[in-house]
């Protein structure tokens, strides 16, 4: 298992929180997400074995917000 936080940018609500939550759990290899709009990261636990780090950033994009680098 492998843990990545990542700094992201646009969530201003819980309902931010939760859609970043089920595009990170609906990929495979996902077993835990915890986003914070408060302090603008989401932390995220992964098999990298089957999921990358790119692919999480890619999935959090799709849901309409910005990885910061």
């Amino acid at each position: 298992m492998a843990s990545i936080t990542l700094n992201v940018e646009g969530m201003s609500c819980g309902g931010c929180e939760k859609s970043i939550s089920n595009a990170l759990l609906a990929k495979n290899g996902v077993s835990n997400v915890a986003a914070s709009h408060s302090e603008g990261t989401v932390a995220i636990d992964y098999d990298d074995s089957q999921i990358q780090a790119d692919a999480l950033a890619a999935a959090i994009e799709a849901a309409g917000f910005d990885v910061a680098a």
